[in-house]
């Protein structure tokens, strides 16, 4: 496996004076990191592509129609319990844009994010990105669309013909007010466009990703949505290489599944939590997100444990499976996030930071009879005499901390937890802080 950070960045560098030496499809045999640089490109559209089907399954699904989501609720991996959160598949055509009303918000947390179909973020709409018009509407339109606006409706060009849209509204110590500013959100298509369906998936999880299936009928899952990417060109042209000769014979095909399943796929899962970002406290983040440019990889390790993420402007994120000891997490034992009183997380952001504690490997909350999922800057915390903030976490309440800082975890079953810094800081953002180690007890 070829998956560390200096020899990625080579093979970016080296990308662009490649030359394949293909005189005939029928004659290129990958070799194995080819085939893993094809799979781990093609993976992060699947899994948005995943998402948009496990989305249109959902109870009166509609594109252009807003999904308000109830507190604590989220279909997706990693989700952040702190904010109101709606969200909306948008599909607009070339005579057919899409009107987003963002209502008035002061004095809270708030953002209308708008992503691609790869996971590359287009727009945040709020005060810190959209000063000149930090609500209102917009008008979301096709590449190149060209036609007259509504008055005042400000112009965001999508990268596609689709895009998903996540707005956030911070709770705070308000959930009444902030589900009445959830509401307020708005979609509005001028017309009736064209939506041609999302290509066919096969049904896989992040435990069981797919293996080679993933290469077929390429043409239609690269070609549904535009790629940013620098190198897309490059990656999609090898893609439809190895795609091509996995499909050549039998024995190619399970060659190349063999490679993934034993290979490629178990290093990826391992390298996602370890070493696709800088490792401190053993944690994993800190990375940009949100735009990748030549960094596919990056970008399916957040659409594969995280997806919808926004750019480090807006939040960075970090992640643990492993205690102070290098040993994975066990929600048979316990464990304190001890944060000193100097360096506490409310700090270090102009925001607010959170931390919420989900499944593995699946990333997804964990049920408890206390339906307490995270924690957050307005959550009921008790300081330690020194002024510093402990957080347990393990089956039952810590001994020595207030059970009001109790996070549960699934006694016998691994789990991961996830920490948001929003609108951090520039310690946060250099690497000068990252939250403390997690110490087993």
């Amino acid at each position: 496996m070829h998956l560390n950070r200096r020899g990625f960045l080579a093979f970016l560098t080296s990308l662009a004076a490649y030359t394949p030496n293909w005189t005939a499809a029928s004659q290129f045999s990958p070799n194995a990191e080819q085939i893993e640089q094809a799979y781990l490109y093609l993976l992060g559209r699947l899994l948005v592509l995943r998402q948009e089907h496990t989305d249109r399954a959902g109870a009166s699904f509609s594109y252009n129609q807003i999904k308000y989501n109830p507190l604590g609720s989220a279909d997706f991996v990693n989700p952040n319990f702190d904010v109101a959160y709606l969200e909306a598949w948008v599909a607009v055509d070339d005579r057919t844009p899409v009107l987003l009303t963002v209502p008035r918000i002061e004095g809270r947390y708030y953002t209308a994010q708008i992503l691609d179909e790869w996971g590359e973020v287009i727009a945040n709409i709020n005060e810190r990105t959209f000063p000149s018009q930090p609500f209102g509407t917009y008008a979301l339109v096709a590449p190149g669309w060209q036609g007259d606006l509504p008055t005042g409706a400000a112009r965001i060009e999508l990268h596609s013909r689709k895009a998903k849209l996540l707005g956030r509204v911070e709770l705070k110590d308000d959930p009444e007010g902030a589900v009445k500013l959830q509401q307020a959100f708005e979609l509005k298509t001028l017309g009736i466009p064209v939506i041609l369906p999302p290509p066919v998936v096969p049904q896989f999880t992040n435990k069981d990703l797919l293996g080679v299936a993933i290469f077929d009928d390429v043409d239609a899952r690269i070609g549904s949505a535009f790629d940013v990417s620098p190198v897309a060109a490059q990656m999609q042209q090898r893609v439809r290489a190895v795609a091509r000769y996995a499909s050549s014979s039998v024995e190619a095909r399970s060659a190349v599944d063999k490679q993934l399943r034993e290979q490629v796929v178990p290093q990826f899962i391992e390298y996602a939590f370890t070493k696709s970002a800088p490792y401190r406290n053993h944690w994993v983040g800190g990375s940009p997100t949100g735009n990748y440019g030549s960094d596919y990889l990056l970008r399916t390790v957040v659409n594969y444990a995280g997806i919808w993420a926004n750019t480090r402007d807006e939040v960075i994120y970090f992640v643990a499976t492993r205690d102070a000891n290098e040993a994975p997490f066990n929600g048979s034992n316990s464990y304190v996030l001890h944060f000193p009183a100097d360096k506490l997380p409310q700090s270090v952001v102009d925001g607010y930071w959170s931390v919420i504690l989900v499944s593995v490997p699946d990333y997804r909350v964990v049920p408890n009879d206390l339906k307490r999922y995270n924690f957050n800057n307005h959550s009921n915390l008790k300081l330690e005499p020194d002024g510093s903030l402990k957080i347990a976490i393990g089956p039952k309440p810590v001994a020595g901390v207030s059970e009001t800082n109790w996070l549960p975890a699934p006694d016998g079953k691994p789990f991961s937890l996830t920490f948001r810094t929003y609108v951090p800081k520039e310690a946060v953002k250099t690497g000068a802080w990252t939250p403390p180690p997690v110490t087993k007890l």
